[in-house]
């Protein structure tokens, strides 16, 4: 559960930092520059479809969390998009600590 608060506390730095794009149809808008998408668990089978989409268009790692939308404090966000490879690292470093610890 501390890696959940690491996440959060990265896709926060990335919202100030203006490096963070919310929503799927958002992110379709986007042309370039997407390090990592972050999706909720709860996404549906179509946004899920979209959502991998996007994943082959920026050809970037693709993270499933629950409570996205705690996360990013926005309302019924199933995705979100790290404009900043740093940050994207950070997230994707904390996803897999807790993977391996879930084994």
């Amino acid at each position: 559960m501390a890696q959940q608060s690491k996440i959060k506390a990265y896709l926060g730095f990335a919202l100030r930092a203006g490096k963070l794009t919310l929503g799927v149809q958002a992110g379709e808008a986007l042309r370039k520059n997407v390090y990592l998408l972050v999706a909720d668990t709860s996404v549906a089978p179509n946004n899920r479809k979209k959502i991998e989409k996007l994943q082959r268009k920026f050809s970037c790692p693709l993270v499933f969390v629950e409570g996205l939308e705690e996360m990013t404090g926005k309302a019924n966000c199933k995705l979100a998009l790290v404009r900043e490879k740093n940050l994207a690292g950070a997230i994707l470093a904390e996803e897999r600590k807790e993977e391996k610890e879930q084994i």
